[in-house]
């Protein structure tokens, strides 16, 4: 059998290139454990995972002007924030919910990423509230003259509410440079897709307002990279936003309140588990050989280092001063 083509390569993207993108998963995921475990040690009250959508929010990222482009994530989008330059353990301190968290020093659930510094603009517990964000630092953004792109991603439920609507609808309008990523994961909390959705696919629903809408491969992060880099590209020529659909599989409960066995079944889950970009892709880097099964190792021992220093600076952080309540809730 001969090698797999390079497809990296014909996407422009090096060898440290990809190999930065998988070790950002790789990250993203070991953190994510980490998590479930203190949650279920009774350390932290609150876990809500990316497990299963890695590699469309790295392979996304990296598609992206991050010296200059807004991110507007979900809650699950733990691969954006690190490749927008959040750290693992600015994201314990926010599960610790301590004083340093960057995100809301300690007062909002974990999830709510926001980082003045990166660009990533705080999200809100009513899902969806960030699209129009996203369109109105986009319109900002075209009025100022900025060479920029916002990018927001939300779930497939999402594109089910009039934030949704109403912000494709007015970026259309005005041609600005958006990205919107639905990262369909199949499940709104316990509502599967085909309860959701009268269309086929949710990139059907771009045509309506002016946009092309494409749908990928959510476990393929090359496939999404292309995607991303052609809507950003598009964007920055005044050419208007674009719906980019990544399709994958939530590898987790909804939450770590939530208990999916009352709404799927087991072998379906097993089934996804198969398709996990974190093997998958390494599978491809082995393939094309620059990556090994040491320096695979090499890179999980490095990612372990990292998310137990993280743990334990973050355990040991202070929480924030009873005094402190009221602070950034109104001006002092």
């Amino acid at each position: 059998m001969g090698k797999t083509k390079n497809r990296h390569k014909a996407l422009g993207l090096s060898d440290e290139q990809v190999l930065e993108m998988y070790e950002t998963m790789l990250l993203a995921r070991r953190i994510d454990e980490r998590m479930w475990l203190l949650n279920r040690a009774g350390k932290i009250p609150f876990v809500i995972s990316c497990q299963g959508q890695e590699a469309a929010q790295v392979g996304a990222s990296f598609a992206l002007d991050r010296e200059k482009d807004y991110a507007l994530p979900y809650y699950r989008d733990m691969g954006v924030v690190l490749a927008f330059g959040m750290t693992a353990k600015e994201l314990m301190l926010s599960a610790f919910a301590k004083a340093e968290d960057p995100n809301s020093g300690g007062r909002q659930m974990p999830g709510h990423f926001g980082q003045k510094k990166n660009r990533i603009v705080t999200g809100s517990s009513p899902v969806t509230t960030q699209v129009p964000h996203a369109v109105g630092i986009a319109l900002a953004g075209k009025m100022e003259n900025k060479d920029l792109c916002t990018f927001v991603t939300f779930g497939e439920g999402s594109s089910n509410q009039g934030d949704f609507h109403e912000g494709a609808n007015f970026a259309g309008v005005h041609k600005l440079p958006v990205i919107f990523m639905c990262e369909n994961n199949k499940y709104a909390i316990s509502v599967p897709i085909e309860k959701q959705l009268a269309c086929e696919k949710v990139s059907d629903r771009a045509i309506g307002y002016g946009m092309p809408g494409v749908t990928v491969d959510g476990n393929d992060p090359l496939a999404v990279y292309q995607a991303v880099k052609e809507a950003a590209d598009r964007g920055r020529k005044g050419e208007g936003p674009t719906l980019v659909e990544t399709v994958s599989y939530r590898l987790t409960p909804h939450s770590s309140d939530d208990d999916d066995r009352s709404y799927r079944d087991r072998e379906e889950v097993a089934a996804a588990k198969e398709k996990d970009s974190i093997i998958t892709f390494a599978a491809y880097l082995k393939e094309i050989g620059i990556f090994d099964d040491e320096k695979e190792k090499e890179m999980n021992d490095r990612i372990m280092k990292i998310v137990n220093e993280a743990t334990d600076y973050a355990e040991n952080a202070p929480y924030a001063d009873a005094e402190d309540a009221l602070k950034y809730v109104y001006a002092e």
